[in-house]
């Protein structure tokens, strides 16, 4: 299936004719299928499964024509990684009663520190509510209550706060209503607990508002875990977190002498204070680890304009997935978390890009630069590690788009925008979305927090104007429901499991389509005088206009 993609651009100061080119949805199924088949072993980072894949990577930008996008004149941005696996042992002790926890039943925990034997002994189990300190909302879960040494058991997501006039709705003018903010993610909850002198944070899972199933969670983060590598603890985490199943942290509460619906409520009061449970932790860590050189793997197009070619539009999609977890039952095939969707799809919708922009007669004002980050799985960390370490000025960097997961299912009306109305951006996917005659909306699933969720989200936090484009849910052709219908069932089926494999039935019809509206708002980026910029009340604009450091 092809798709044309004509740009009819007005030829002005501010743009220029793109040459029409197809995009090849046969072209994308083949490198998603290469790329999750059993040869690259799941494309966990710093095994065989990476050599394969960034070596793939780099022949076909290669055969494309771009040039290495490591100004050292290679394709490849070395990402110090620490791998580490956990083995956990974890229990509480209410009155002298031991209740242990199973390990990844009823808990998954684990530390980043790179010690052989981490231990939390008899620490104080203290209920923080949702866990967010947030003055804008007049917000503070802690109350200044020293949790230094102590377990804080946190809620997930934001304070689900409902609108005074409204019933039935949320607030929107505390924590964006129904879409999550920063606060509402577990690496913020880490975050702080690690800030505030704690010993552990456990977050309470629950599937409806986490969006994925415990599952998830098992799969994620249970059998290993990886950071940049730092000179001494690992930032953003205390010396052991995890997640409690719903069903384990109430039975914890109960044993303390607490209701955790009771408390869940009392949680949403501004007046909230931390509530001891009445419980002590003990947690031991046995930790095994090593160093490995992952890698980004980067390729450039140079604009054409001497002005505007050292700015940049910067395209991503992860390339790793989980690898192989030999402990399943069944044949190895079964034993392979292949990433078909999540994120082979991306990965092959920037090679498509990449050729897409090779087509034109001329190359566009700004530089594009295709960066494919490792460890986005593992905590967003090759594209961590770029903002931090950017080949290129990230006060240069105009715009990032990301790219993670295609929609597979056939063409839609529509398309979805995370973190809409936050910057001027959107308006380039609108108007791409516009002249295929198709409409760009908020995302409908907002509390799931994907905004929040993938790569582009480091580049927001550096303060760069990002593009994260969901798969629509109007499909043409198709009953009502049918594209969330389709969602939910990848997310409960398929998403971080072995099951998320190359399906027979895909319409790449609709891969297609999506990938021109990239190329077209990415293109249109690249060509326009005037960059995209935050909006009013985006928490990333006085990153991005705070004045530089001296």
């Amino acid at each position: 299936m092809k798709i044309l993609l004509s740009l009819a651009l007005a030829a002005s100061a501010a743009t220029a004719s793109a040459a029409p080119h197809q995009i090849d949805g046969a072209n994308v199924l083949k490198h998603i299928t290469a790329l999750a088949s059993d040869e690259f072993e799941g494309r966990a980072p710093g095994t065989r499964g990476e050599t394969l894949t960034i070596a793939y990577l780099q022949d076909e930008f290669r055969k494309l024509g771009l040039l290495p996008g490591n100004p050292d004149g290679t394709f490849l941005q070395t990402v110090p990684l620490l791998h580490l696996q956990s083995v956990p042992a974890v229990g509480y002790t209410v009155a002298g009663k031991a209740t242990p926890l199973a390990f990844p039943d009823d808990v998954v925990a684990w530390s980043m520190r790179a010690d052989k034997r981490v231990a939390v002994a008899n620490s104080e189990l203290v209920f923080v509510g949702y866990g967010v300190a947030a003055p804008e909302f007049k917000w503070d879960d802690y109350k200044g209550v020293d949790l230094r040494g102590k377990t804080l058991v946190m809620l997930i997501n934001d304070p689900p706060l409902p609108d005074p006039k409204r019933r039935g709705q949320l607030d929107a003018a505390a924590f964006g209503g129904a879409a999550m903010t920063w606060y509402g993610r577990w690496a913020y909850k880490f975050d702080i607990a690690a800030r505030l002198g704690a010993a552990g944070a456990l977050i309470v899972h629950e599937t409806k508002p986490a969006g994925y199933p415990w599952d998830v969670v098992r799969n994620s983060w249970a059998r290993s875990n990886y950071g940049v590598k730092h000179k001494g603890d690992t930032p953003g985490y205390p010396a052991v977190n995890g997640w409690l199943r719903l069903e384990s942290a109430k039975a914890l509460f109960k044993a303390g002498g607490h209701d955790f619906d009771a408390l869940k409520k009392a949680a949403l009061s501004r007046d909230f204070k931390p509530v001891p449970l009445g419980a002590l932790a003990n947690i031991t860590v046995a930790n095994g680890w090593n160093e490995t050189a992952s890698h980004n793997v980067v390729a450039k197009i140079e604009g054409s304009d001497p002005g505007l070619k050292d700015e940049y539009v910067v395209y991503t999609a992860h390339w790793d997935h989980f690898g192989i977890d030999e402990s399943l039952p069944g044949p190895r095939g079964r034993q392979i978390f292949h990433g078909a969707v999540d994120n082979a799809s991306g990965v092959a919708a920037l090679l498509e890009i990449a050729r897409a922009y090779k087509a034109l007669p001329k190359a566009p004002r700004r530089s594009v630069l295709f960066l494919l980050t490792t460890a986005e799985e593992r905590g967003l960390l090759g594209a961590q590690y770029y903002v931090r370490h950017p080949l290129y000025p990230l006060a240069k960097t105009v715009l990032n788009i990301n790219v993670d997961g295609l929609n597979l299912w056939g063409r839609t009306r529509d398309v979805e925008l995370a973190g809409h109305g936050k910057s001027t951006a959107d308006a380039l996917v609108e108007a791409a979305a516009k002249r295929q005659g198709r409409v760009a909306r908020p995302e409908g699933n907002p509390e799931a927090g994907a905004f929040y969720r993938s790569d582009q989200f480091e580049f927001a936090r550096a303060g760069v104007p990002v593009v994260y484009m969901l798969a629509g849910r109007d499909y043409i052709g198709k009953p009502q429901g049918y594209g969330a219908g389709r969602q939910d069932q990848y997310t409960a089926q398929h998403y971080h499991t072995v099951n998320d494999v190359v399906q027979p039935g895909w319409d790449m019809a609709g891969a297609a389509q999506d990938i021109a509206l990239l190329y077209q708002a990415g293109y249109q980026a690249a060509q326009d005088a005037a960059a995209p910029r935050w909006l009013p009340g985006a928490e990333f604009k006085g990153v991005r206009e705070a004045p530089p450091a001296k």
